[in-house]
């Protein structure tokens, strides 16, 4: 189909020491994407400040999602956002909330749950807050006004938890698909389990296994591998609209590792987008 890019270069949001090289990798996905249907999101310079939130730029990060919701309102069809830090994933998971309000499912293919609030974080972090904000529980300015449902979300390769999210899911019921049980088969019946008949697929790319891709800020070893991961998603398109999609966290190292491991993605795109 004929998607949409939206690139949103935010490095505010995360707490790792390469944390701007999440910059250099959202550009260099955007020269690999044709212009003609591809914009550009400003992203400020500075850091931002915390404005006694308990997170860290989130002056930086209110700005960011404000101007990807002003761009987002101009669009139709599938949009494919790319990050940067996964807090840019704010505004489109909510604009296409609002498009399916009771009829869209939230995949969010992650090492890392992102359902740490302010309060249990440990790094004061956004990007590891990102889906309990979505979810409707984290700092007032950033939750947006229409919460994603819970019971439709799956949380797909996900092995790397901080105590306070793992009593969380378990408390919330959050179904969860780790690594060893993942799979085209199993993940088609959570999603159908959720009711919904649409689809959003969060991509952060930590998800796979560092053996496999390296342009990382946080690896977590025993990931997905590729071939599951586009087996995967490209069973959900088979099977579903998708709603919208976002791909982040792609922090490369340097001119030759992004050239290294732009392949993987262009791969994955294409089969977000077949």
């Amino acid at each position: 189909m004929d998607a949409s890019f939206l690139i949103a270069p935010q490095w505010q949001g995360s707490g790792s020491t390469r944390a701007l090289q999440l910059t250099d990798g959202a550009n260099a996905i955007r020269s690999d994407l044709p212009s003609s249907r591809t914009r550009v999101i400003d992203v400020p310079l500075g850091a931002g400040e915390s404005l006694g939130s308990g997170v860290r730029r989130i002056s930086a990060i209110q700005i960011v999602r404000d101007r990807c919701a002003e761009a987002l309102a101009d669009t139709t069809g599938l949009v494919v956002t790319i990050g940067g830090d996964c807090g840019v994933e704010l505004a489109p998971v909510s604009h296409a909330l609002a498009g399916h309000a009771d009829d869209l499912a939230l995949v969010w293919f992650d090492a890392h749950p992102d359902v740490n609030t302010p309060e249990s974080s440990p790094s004061g972090a956004f990007h590891g807050m990102v889906l309990r904000t979505l979810l409707g529980d984290g700092f007032p300015s950033l939750v947006p006004d229409a919460p994603f449902p819970s019971d439709r979300v799956v949380l797909a390769g996900a092995r790397a938890f901080d105590e306070p999210e793992a009593e969380w899911i378990a408390e919330r019921g959050i179904r969860m698909l780790p690594p060893g049980e993942l799979g085209a088969d199993s993940l088609i019946a959570a999603i159908e389990a959720t009711g919904a008949g649409q689809v959003y697929l969060h991509i952060d790319l930590d998800v796979l296994d560092p053996a496999e891709f390296s342009s990382l800020g946080y690896p977590e070893p025993f990931g997905l591998s590729l071939a599951t991961l586009l087996e995967a998603i490209r069973a959900v398109g088979a099977r579903f609209p998708i709603a919208g999609a976002g791909l982040c966290e792609f922090a490369p190292s340097s001119a030759e590792s992004a050239a290294d491991d732009l392949p993987t993605i262009l791969r994955i795109i294409a089969a977000i987008t077949a």
